[in-house]
């Protein structure tokens, strides 16, 4: 399961925690302008913005290679192009519903949908655009990588941010005030859920009980007594939006990425607590930041806790040559004797 979440400072920011309970060997990736998609039924775009962040790499089965089309095909997780659009996906399983060709549509696979979005929006309401002339296809990627269950967090430079799902009754668009998502149930249930925690607050509590009596604040925090903190996706939604709609950093780049990740980090999963049978257990395998108007992605993994950063603006923007790098899973301590 995961959690992804927008924050503002001087400048936007955006990423998710992925919670599952193996890794497929997710690793950092920069896609230059003139790296070639091929959609299985959209045709070919051979130059397009600049992205970043993390996603698998893998063997692609249906490449033609002899037309020039890449081995390498990146199954992106999350990420952000360089005019400052991001977007991450999350499960949704048991919701997603994907179809069959629509004569007039722009059919693109779930695992397209990323790539077919970054390549060519700079705004939410681009994508909006774009959106209304989608049609998500019921295709795998492989016989081994079956299409994945998923629904989506939108975000730009303004602010502006959406959630996408693809569900029996269509494609649902819905615009998210508090810029936070997790898993299941859909969207607008898990933003109506909200409204039993509207009476939570940062500040100590107001005696509404018995006005007359003087009840003792025994300790801090405690305005926020009944906020949940329990690894269940509604659980983690309400504590992900308390956490961000109170969070309170200055405006320098260092201050607001660490703020973030701290905001992620109030709802990560530790292993051992969320027992799935067979020796198996979620957790958090990475949390990701990206800074929209600089564009660098930012991320943590569960067994390294140093921030590493991989820049847009230092990399060779007009290359055509897909660059991954597998995430640094070791710890990095620095000893002080």
């Amino acid at each position: 399961m995961c959690t992804a979440a927008t924050y503002q400072t001087k400048n936007h920011y955006f990423g998710r925690n992925l919670d599952y309970e193996i890794s497929y060997g997710e690793e950092s990736v920069i896609i230059p302008r003139n790296f070639p998609f091929h959609f299985r039924e959209a045709g070919v775009l051979k130059s397009h913005f600049a992205i970043t962040g993390i996603a698998y790499v893998a063997e692609n089965p249906s490449a033609n290679v002899a037309s020039g089309e890449p081995k390498d095909y990146p199954l992106l997780y999350d990420a952000i192009n360089e005019k400052g659009l991001g977007i991450a996906g999350l499960n949704f399983v048991g919701n997603a519903v994907y179809n069959n060709h629509v004569d007039g549509k722009d059919n693109i696979a779930q695992f397209e949908f990323l790539p077919w979005i970054l390549s060519q929006c700079s705004t939410v309401e681009e994508t909006k655009t774009l959106l209304g002339k989608m049609n998500f296809r019921n295709l795998n990627f492989s016989d081994q990588l079956p299409a994945s269950e998923l629904h989506w967090e939108i975000t730009d430079t303004t602010g502006a941010c959406i959630v996408v799902e693809s569900v029996a009754d269509g494609l649902k668009i819905y615009d998210n005030p508090v810029g936070v998502l997790t898993n299941n149930p859909p969207f607008d249930k898990q933003l109506l859920q909200l409204s039993n925690y509207q009476h939570l607050s940062a500040k100590a509590p107001e005696n509404n009980l018995a006005p007359s009596y003087n009840f003792p604040t025994y300790s801090r925090g405690m305005g926020a007594i009944g906020l949940p903190g329990d690894l269940s996706s509604e659980s983690r939604f309400a504590k992900a939006a308390f956490t961000k709609l109170n969070s309170v950093s200055a405006d320098d780049e260092l201050s607001s990425v660490s703020q973030f990740f701290h905001i992620l980090h109030s709802v990560d999963q530790q292993n051992g607590c969320c027992d799935l049978g067979d020796n198996k257990y979620e957790h958090t395998l990475y949390s990701s930041c990206y800074n929209l108007e600089q564009g660098i992605f930012y991320y943590t993994t569960y067994n390294n806790h140093q921030i590493s950063a991989l820049s847009l603006e230092k990399a060779n923007l007009d290359d055509s040559t897909l660059t991954h790098t597998p995430i640094i899973e070791t710890e990095q301590i620095n000893y002080l004797n």
